[in-house]
């Protein structure tokens, strides 16, 4: 058992260096940060739901009004934490650029928001529709936030930007020199959809949710559950915060799981999918 302990423990600095990956970093930030919009729509759900369990059900009128803001925040999730992300990792990006030529995070976070639309959000008769914008979406939006900043940190890095004459005031300034990279990554991301519709035959927020699907159906079952508690155990055992190494590997199933919960319950079937928020 020694031998064990002190073997696991060898790996400790690795895990540690892990712990601290901006992009993980970014992930579980992005999600506290959006965390007023998950709590937000839980108390509509409760009260729209809950009465079920005794009886009672409202009027369908009743139940849409109460819909109403889980759809407009909940709904939109993947929008929101699209851009909470981008800004998460924009300022870890910062720390290590010269104070004088920071990134803006406003901008990547308009940038990953345009971008996730552009890849989830599909033209319809009467709109857009909005299936990966929620929950479903997350992983996408995870792509759009890192792909944006990388591509900011690059051109503002090696100075691929507009600069305007110090007489210009800043924040007109700032506009300019943020024009190319918000260009560059929206563009980047719409190529890559359009690459996806022409060889995969759909969008890329679909495609990555059918090629992560095998895993989220594993992950929900008994092997995977033990899994990942496994893994919380086994990162506490080392002496590491567990939830920071893990949580956000799995936060876009935790939550995907949540709505796909709602669904079968609101179609009179058994809510069955264990692993959730």
């Amino acid at each position: 058992m020694n031998k064990l302990i002190e073997f696991i423990e060898k790996g400790k600095p690795f895990f540690e260096k892990l712990s601290r990956n901006i992009y993980l970093r970014a992930i579980r930030d992005g999600f506290i940060a959006g965390m007023p919009v998950i709590l937000f729509s839980s108390i509509f759900i409760l009260i729209a739901y809950v009465p079920n369990a005794f009886g009672f059900y409202w009027p369908s009128g009743v139940e849409t009004l109460l819909m109403k803001p889980y759809n407009y925040s909940m709904g939109l999730l993947a929008m929101l934490v699209a851009g909470t992300t981008a800004k998460s990792l924009t300022d870890s990006v910062n720390r290590d650029m010269a104070a004088t030529n920071q990134i803006n995070y406003m901008s990547t976070l308009l940038a990953s928001i345009v971008s996730l639309l552009i890849l989830a959000a599909d033209p319809t008769v009467d709109g857009f529709a909005t299936g990966f914008l929620g929950t479903k979406g997350l992983l996408t939006a995870f792509l759009a936030a890192f792909v944006t900043v990388t591509i900011y940190k690059v051109c503002v890095k090696n100075n691929v930007t507009i600069r305007m004459p110090d007489e210009v005031p800043p924040n007109i300034s700032q506009v300019f020199k943020d024009v190319i990279p918000f260009t560059l990554s929206v563009v980047f991301l719409y190529a890559l959809d359009i690459l996806a519709r022409h060889f995969v035959g759909t969008g890329v927020a679909e495609a990555i949710g059918q090629f992560f699907a095998p895993l989220f159906s594993a992950a929900d079952g008994y092997v995977g559950i033990t899994f990942i508690f496994g893994a919380y155990a086994f990162f506490w055992f080392v002496g590491i915060h567990g939830p920071s190494i893990v949580e956000p590997a799995i936060a876009a199933i935790t939550y995907a799981n949540i709505d796909t919960n709602l669904a079968l319950m609101k179609a009179g079937e058994h809510a069955d999918k264990v692993l959730t928020s």
